[in-house]
């Protein structure tokens, strides 16, 4: 849901009844994944997508009736070769959706609206819905600010608001953007197991560009495509100026090891460096390959690779940490253009991030579509 968090926003600004259709389950090759959603209003017009536009036609009736009747459903939609007509997923896998009617007076409006407003505002927050469970209890929502501070709540008591509100923000500590966590009969607090979908709105991730060069100005511009805010550091005053990286979030004079060592970074950050200088890249690979960050790339020849290995060795940095260096930097496409160049950068510090392994899917037996909604640790 928080995927389409500035539709959903502007929407209750206006007053506007709608009914939204999330992904609360996939199984086997399915486009997308839990936390995916699709909204519909009473005018029928629809923002998000829960399908890549295999099942949208049949979730987009599952609104408009929601909106109607009131009622939140769950519903599932697969693909059988014996019954080529039914709606389904021609990838071959199955998708799960709950439908939730969020209109002017229902109960989980509030909790709705608010969830849409941190994340449309970039705000750490998490929102916790059930997805499964008694009938009357689907759709019904909590969530945690970055404060620990709880609104809304399932109706069961407070030790089923405290446990899930905890999970929960355990979850957005850890950076987490979709989870699913199981509630066991005794802990509902209503007789039955109840299994809750957790969404997180927090700072985006942080992508570094160590080294004000060329190349790092298209770079900057696909990191801010992949969502990333994106800081260049140089020592050079000269290069680095908001006037040659004018996309970047941030510009930063300094030494690079020394701004690396000041400030903050986390196991979602990208450390880019294309400095090439041993100056530079010395004491600042020795620190980057110190932290736990999600990737460490640098860019150079293979000579220069080679060159760089052994002066961080003889600065004592080991082989297990080497071998978490992505050098020479980025994916093998050819690349000659700078942005040709950060595309396959880019490419690298995707697949990292999800476990993919960069190679073409063409011809391949992996699945296309990965069945996990939480980035790789790095």
């Amino acid at each position: 849901m928080l995927d389409i968090a500035r539709e959903l926003h502007g929407w209750i600004g206006q007053g506007r009844d709608f009914a939204v259709a999330t992904v609360v389950a996939v199984g086997g090759s399915a486009p997308r994944l839990p936390g995916a959603a699709l909204a519909v209003d009473r005018d029928g017009e629809a923002v998000g997508s829960v399908s890549g536009g295999c099942v949208e036609g049949a979730v987009h009736e599952l609104c408009l009736r929601a909106l109607e009747d009131g009622r939140t459903v769950r519903e599932s939609f697969g693909y059988a070769d014996a019954d080529g007509i039914a709606v389904g997923l021609t990838c071959g896998g199955t998708v799960e959706v709950l439908v939730v009617p969020v209109r002017v007076g229902d109960a989980v409006r509030p909790v709705y609206a608010a969830a849409v407003a941190a994340a449309r505002r970039r705000e750490p927050a998490a929102v916790a819905r059930i997805v499964e469970g008694p009938a009357e209890l689907l759709g019904r929502a909590l969530l945690v600010g970055a404060d620990g501070a709880v609104s809304g709540g399932f109706g069961r008591g407070s030790d089923l608001d405290r446990t899930v509100a905890e999970q929960a923000e355990a979850l957005l500590d850890a950076g987490r953007d979709a989870s699913l966590i199981e509630i066991g009969e005794q802990g509902s607090r209503c007789g039955a197991p109840l299994s809750l979908l957790v969404e997180t709105s927090a700072t985006p991730p942080r992508m570094i560009v160590f080294g004000a060069v060329d190349f790092a100005a298209a770079l900057v511009r696909a990191g801010r495509f992949l969502g990333f805010h994106v800081t260049v550091c140089d020592a050079r005053p000269v290069f680095a100026t908001v006037s040659r990286f004018p996309e970047a979030d941030e510009v930063v004079v300094d030494w690079p090891h020394r701004y690396l060592e000041n400030t903050v970074v986390d196991a979602r950050t990208a450390l880019c460096v294309l400095t090439h200088d041993p100056k530079f890249d010395v004491p600042l690979l020795t620190a980057a390959l110190g932290l736990d960050v999600a990737y460490v790339g640098a860019m150079g020849s293979r000579r220069t690779h080679l060159d760089r290995l052994a002066r961080l060795r003889e600065e004592g940095v080991d082989e297990q940490a080497l071998a978490r260096l992505r050098s020479p930097i980025g994916l093998d496409l050819g690349a000659r253009t700078p942005e040709e160049t950060a595309l396959s950068i880019a490419a690298e510090i995707v697949a990292c991030r999800r476990g993919g392994t960069g190679v073409p899917l063409r011809g391949g037996e992996l699945p296309i579509h990965s069945r996990s909604s939480a980035p790789a640790p790095g």
